[in-house]
């Protein structure tokens, strides 16, 4: 249903376990990238038996927010403060501390 819901052209993000994470510099350049070139950009997150094999198939990239297997409404709410954290650093707003 997920892949069904996108809207083509749209860069598909994919939570699991097994991406890679990205630091908060790395996320904020990623975040600049996205507003600068992607139309659009989904991010797919999984509910209790994971992501199916066919949206991590789909993905243009997979991203691991942690090793920990996290709840689908922790998982939200850790999207949300970390894309907000990239945000503020891209426009040098003082949130994020080193």
């Amino acid at each position: 249903r997920m892949l069904k819901a996108l809207r083509e052209p749209v860069y598909v993000i994919a939570l699991d376990e097994h991406g890679k994470s990205w630091t908060s510099m790395e996320l904020a350049l990623q975040l600049e990238h996205w507003l600068a070139k992607q139309p659009r950009v989904a991010l797919l997150i999984g509910g209790a038996e994971g992501l199916a094999q066919s949206c991590k198939q789909r993905a243009d990239h997979i991203w691991s927010l942690s090793p920990l297997t996290l709840p689908h409404a922790l998982v939200r709410i850790v999207l949300a403060e970390q894309i907000y954290r990239a945000w503020t650093l891209v426009q040098g707003h003082p949130y994020h501390r080193d």
